[in-house]
């Protein structure tokens, strides 16, 4: 039974990403990220046996970690991209406003300077 429910979790979660981008809520290079995650937990919730078919050829006793620890280390390496995707943005946000300071610096300026010029 948990069987079936990892997998129809796995199928509906890959329905809910599809769905999402077809209404704009989420980037397709988002979505290539997601959609392998939902096709591997259905993949395993319908097939357990691949968990223990592997296990012994990697020296893993208990198959069914496999899966938990290839998540976890999926999820570290998705939340680090997610961190230097945000440095990264966090950088440009802070060039456009610093530019945006000098051009409203500028303006001011020539505001000043015309104003003053006699007529």
């Amino acid at each position: 039974m948990t069987y079936w429910i990892s997998a129809v979790g796995g199928l509906l979660t890959a329905v809910l990403i599809i769905y999402l981008i077809r209404r704009d809520h989420l980037h397709t290079r988002y979505a290539l990220w997601w959609i392998p995650v939902a096709l591997i937990i259905a993949i395993l919730g319908l097939f357990p046996q691949i968990t223990d078919w592997i296990a012994p050829s990697i020296g893993v006793h208990y198959g069914p970690v496999i899966p938990l620890l290839t998540g976890l280390i999926a999820l570290t390496l998705k939340i680090l991209i997610m961190d230097i995707e945000r440095s990264r943005n966090e950088t440009k946000l802070n060039r456009i406003v610093q530019k945006l300071a000098i051009l409203e610096q500028a303006l001011q300026q020539l505001t000043e300077n015309s104003a003053h010029k006699p007529k």
